[in-house]
C-alpha cells in the first residue's frame, strides 16, 4: 500500500521541469523576438509611415529617402520610435500564441477522431495549420490593443500636436477619449490577414522544401536533407509571399487604427488638410482605391519585403545562442 501510495504521489507531482523548460523557451523567444526586431525597426517604422500618411501631404517617398528623412528630422531616436512598444508585447504574445496552440491542437484533434475510421488519428499538417492560424488570431487579439498604440506612437513625430508619452498612457487615454472599442480598430482585417498569411507561409514553406529534395538543384539537399541556411531561405521566401498577399490588410488595418485620433500626428492628419474616416473595413478599402490608387495598398511594402531575411535570420540566431545559454532543452515550436 506504501509503495502504491508513493506511485501515486509520484504521478501526481507537478511537472515542474517540464514547467521550467517552457519557460525557458519563452524567454528565449521573447529575447529573441526582441533582437530581430529591434534590428529592422527602422523599416518595420518606415512601413508604417508610408501606410498611414496623408495623401495631401507627402513626406516620405520611398526607403532610401524615408530612412533619409527620418534620420534628418528625427535623428537616431526618431528611427526607434514605437520598438519599445513592439518589444513589450512579443513576451505575452509569445506566451498565448503557445498556449492556444496546445490547446487548439488537443481540441482539433480531439473533434478528429469523432469521425468514424479516425479513432486512432494523430496531428497532420492541415490540422496543425488549422489550430496554428487559432493560436494566431488568439494571440493577436489578446494583444492587439498593445499593437495600436505601438502603430500610433510610432507615426507621431516631434511635430505632433500632442504626444503619446508611453504605452500605458497611449493605452489610457485611447480608452478615456475613444472609448473600449477604439483599441480594436482594425481587428477585423488583422484576423483576416491570418487565414492567407498563415496558410500561404506554410504551402509555400513546405513546396519549396519538398522540390529542393526532390529535385536537388545545386546539390543543395544530401540524403533528403536540408541545411539550415536553406531551410531559412525557405521560411524567408514563404514569409515573403505571405506577407505580399496579405499585405493590403495590413494597410487597412493600421490606417483603421488612426482613425478618431485627436490631434493626429500630422503625418496624418496632413497638416490641416482633409483627413479621410472610415466607417468600416470595406469602406476603407473602398475610399483608400477610389482615392489613391490600387498601388496604395501596398505603400511601405518594399522596406517590408527588405526587413523579411535579416529579421528571420537574426531571430533564428538569437534564440539559438539564448537557448544554449539557458540550457533550453524543448523549443516552442516543437
Amino acid at each position: 500500500m506504501a509503495s502504491e501510495a508513493k506511485v501515486a504521489g509520484e504521478g501526481t507531482k507537478p511537472p515542474t521541469h517540464e514547467v521550467l523548460s517552457i519557460c525557458k523557451s519563452l524567454v528565449a523567444g521573447g529575447v529573441a523576438g526582441g533582437v530581430s526586431r529591434t534590428a529592422v525597426a527602422p523599416l518595420e517604422r518606415l512601413k508604417i509611415l508610408l501606410q498611414v500618411q496623408n495623401r495631401h501631404s507627402i513626406k516620405y517617398n520611398g526607403t532610401i529617402q524615408g530612412l533619409q528623412y527620418i534620420w534628418k528630422t528625427e535623428g537616431f531616436r526618431g528611427m526607434f520610435k514605437g520598438n519599445g512598444t513592439n518589444c513589450a508585447r512579443i513576451v505575452p504574445n509569445s506566451a498565448v500564441k503557445f498556449f492556444s496552440y496546445e490547446q487548439a491542437s488537443k481540441g482539433i484533434l480531439w473533434l478528429y477522431q469523432q469521425q468514424p475510421g479516425n479513432e486512432e488519428a494523430q496531428l497532420t499538417p492541415i490540422l496543425r495549420l488549422g489550430a496554428g492560424a487559432c493560436a494566431g488570431i488568439i494571440a493577436m487579439s489578446a494583444t492587439y490593443p498593445m499593437d495600436l498604440v505601438r502603430g500610433r506612437l510610432t507615426v507621431q513625430t516631434e511635430a505632433s500636436p500632442r504626444q503619446y508619452r508611453g504605452i500605458f498612457q497611449a493605452l489610457s487615454t485611447v480608452f478615456r477619449e475613444e472609448g473600449p472599442r477604439a483599441l480594436y480598430k482594425g481587428w477585423l482585417p488583422s484576423v483576416i490577414g491570418v487565414i492567407p498569411y498563415v496558410g500561404l507561409n506554410f504551402s509555400v514553406y513546405e513546396s519549396l522544401k519538398d522540390w529542393l529534395i526532390r529535385s536537388k538543384p545545386f546539390g543543395i539537399a544530401q540524403d533528403s536533407e536540408l541545411s539550415v541556411t536553406t531551410r531559412l531561405a525557405c521560411g524567408a521566401a514563404a514569409g515573403t509571399v505571405g506577407q505580399t498577399v496579405a499585405y493590403p490588410l495590413d494597410v487597412i488595418r493600421r490606417r483603421m487604427q488612426m482613425v478618431g485620433w485627436k490631434d493626429a500626428a500630422s503625418v496624418v492628419a496632413g497638416e490641416g488638410k482633409s483627413k479621410i474616416e472610415y466607417t468600416g473595413m470595406v469602406d476603407a478599402f473602398r475610399k483608400t482605391v477610389q482615392h489613391e490608387g490600387v498601388g496604395a495598398l501596398y505603400k511601405g511594402l518594399v522596406p517590408n519585403s527588405v526587413k523579411v531575411v535579416p529579421s528571420i535570420a537574426i531571430a533564428f540566431v538569437t534564440y539559438e545562442m539564448v537557448k544554449d545559454i539557458l540550457g533550453v532543452e524543448m523549443r516552442i515550436s516543437d
